[in-house]
């Protein structure tokens, strides 16, 4: 069995010195049938080693669950990274951050009040070492002391920027290592201020979070830490995006050469991100520094390789920096095909509020206005209802994230979290019903755990609300025949009304790579064979949404679109690009 050990200099396999070249893969944003691609690509730019978070809420939706097949089969992952000749680096959190649904914890762990996250509360711990009970065993029996890939594991996730509690960092290592761990555990934090001093513990190995100024960074490290090797365990080479701004890139030149710095000071880096992937679903997270603004579907990053899996500019100028200190495979990875476009056209539609039967089942609360979270769901969307004897000024606490009003099924507007909306006039009595969305749970601050839904009171011309009935609608994915059958076939040339389930179905001659792009939709989710491509929006920068190819099949298909606004057209498009809006200048 082979050893890896962290040496005075360097970092040590089988005692000889190794230079750790790695890649952020995230495989519960790629599809599975896709990983073994991705990872041989980065091989051929010239890394040695693949690094990834994991998602404790993904693989934890409920308490007492633990779900490893499909997407979240970190097991095949981590084998295919061996299968590849190289090396893994597994970051288990908790709490991961990660531009992810909650930082990656459990909506479910907040309903306990006293329950303290990222802390040596002793809830948050037990919840913590039932995670690690099922996690860790898959880790440990890859590690490279056991003939498997995995030679680092991460101990928390840039603590030293949130908090300093050395008990619960102490308890997180003494947990691992009574599963079993014997590799070396790491911590990493940005170089500034106390964060390296306060996220981490004595006897662990320290490295910096950064994407400039190397040398700069690499002193502050070694000033906290004289010996061992030195590395930058997130050299960020992009950014990610969230809606109605820009698409974030960085000049792939720049970066290449803030790189070069990085390797020609004898430095070890994890490229954050090699390829992002994608946030299908409800799964993206938001960030809310006094505004409230949740991340856009792609997490394409501007990394190196692309979301669709090609290589961009910035992958090739890392491959040319890398060929400078050590030896590349001689193979280039293929770039994107142009294909040729394709239109669809919606055949039918139907209003969303006439289905809800069939989406999700009611649950009356007694008390005042509840948060989504009573329903024991977490993600997504949420429709509340209530009966009204008059009409005047609805108020509540807040809207957390999108509310859409119908009064007797006729709109009556939109309340936004991100406008800090609270307020709607109801012209009369009848049946109120608000559809309100997720947009996406905060991952990085203080409001991370935060309920979702409609926040009380809920007071309607000074008088507070009660007893409401609340129903979460299964949209995670869909299965789309029951609800088609429903639906009802277009007339006309104009456009879908929404909230609605619009149906199409195509052809294909196979399985491969698309992208859709919704021209002339609002707002909303868009659907492969039932599976949940992610949020499209109107506001941008996002124009298009990526298909993995595996989702497609052979002969016939269908594609649903999940619009809660209107559209203009009832065509889409199937390109073979993306189109992420305009780049950051």
């Amino acid at each position: 069995m082979d050893t890896f050990a962290i040496g005075d200099h360097d970092y040590l396999l089988n005692d000889e010195p190794f230079r750790i070249l790695s890649g952020a893969i995230h495989y519960f944003r790629v599809h599975p049938d896709l990983w073994e691609d991705r990872i041989r690509k980065a091989r051929l730019m010239g890394l040695n080693t693949i690094e990834t978070y994991v998602p404790w809420n993904e693989h934890s939706p409920e308490p007492g669950t633990f779900r490893a097949g499909g997407r979240l089969d970190l097991g095949r992952f981590l084998d295919l990274v061996d299968a590849a000749g190289m090396r893994a680096i597994v970051r288990p959190g908790p709490y991961i951050c990660a531009e992810w649904d909650n930082g990656g914890l459990p909506a479910w762990l907040f309903s306990d009040p006293t329950v303290g996250v990222r802390s040596s509360e002793p809830g948050y711990l037990a919840a913590v070492g039932s995670y690690f009970d099922s996690l860790l065993p898959i880790v440990v029996e890859r590690q490279v002391t056991r003939g498997g890939p995995v030679i680092l594991l991460q101990i928390e996730n840039e603590y030293g920027a949130y908090g300093k509690d050395k008990a619960y960092l102490q308890h997180l290592v003494d947990l691992v290592k009574r599963h079993g761990v014997d590799i070396p555990l790491f911590t990493c934090d940005q170089p500034f201020g106390r964060m390296i001093e306060d996220g981490s513990l004595p006897e662990l190995h320290k490295t910096g979070t950064f994407g400039s100024r190397s040398p700069e960074r690499l002193g502050f490290l070694r000033e906290r830490q004289p010996t061992g090797p030195l590395m930058c365990a997130e050299f960020w080479n992009g950014w990610f995006d969230n809606w109605g701004t820009h698409h974030h890139t960085t000049d792939a030149a720049a970066s290449a050469a803030e790189l070069d710095a990085l390797l020609s000071a004898g430095a070890s880096v994890n490229i954050y991100m090699f390829h992002g992937g994608t946030n299908f679903g409800f799964t993206n997270g938001a960030n809310d520094k006094g505004i409230y603004e949740p991340s856009i579907t792609s997490y394409d990053y501007d990394a190196p390789l692309s979301e669709d899996g090609y290589p961009a500019a910035k992958y090739f100028a890392f491959r040319d920096v890398i060929a400078k200190h050590f030896p590349v495979p001689a193979e280039v990875p293929a770039v994107r095909p142009v294909l040729p476009e394709s239109v669809v056209t919606i055949g039918s539609s139907v209003p969303l509020l006439s289905v809800v039967d069939a989406l999700g089942s009611p649950q009356r609360i007694a008390g005042p206005v509840p948060a989504s979270e009573a329903t024991g769901k977490y993600r997504g969307f949420c429709l509340y209802e209530r009966s009204l004897d008059r009409g005047g000024v609805l108020t509540f606490g807040e809207v957390r994230d999108r509310a859409q009003f119908f009064l007797d099924g006729f709109p009556l507007g939109t309340l936004s979290r991100e406008l800090a909306e609270r307020s709607i006039v109801v012209p009369r009595g009848g049946l109120l019903q608000v559809l309100v969305e997720d947009q996406g749970r905060v991952n990085y601050g203080p409001r991370i755990g935060e309920s979702k839904g409609l926040t009380g009171p809920a007071v309607l011309d000074g008088e507070e609300l009660t007893g409401w009935q609340i129903r979460p609608l299964e949209l995670a994915n869909l299965d789309a025949t029951p609800l088609a059958e429903l639906a009802k076939d277009l007339r006309g040339s104009g456009g879908v009304a929404g909230p609605s389930l619009s149906f199409a179905p195509f052809d294909a001659d196979g399985p491969g790579d698309r992208y859709l792009r919704l021209d002339g939709w609002t707002k909303g989710n868009a659907y492969v064979n039932g599976f949940n491509l992610g949020r499209y929006w109107s506001r941008g920068p996002q124009r298009t949404l990526y298909v993995p190819g595996p989702l497609i099949r052979k002969g016939s298909n269908v594609l649903a679109v999940l619009e809660l606004q209107g559209s203009t057209t009832r065509d889409v498009r199937f390109v073979s690009g993306p189109d992420l809006g305009p780049d950051e200048k």
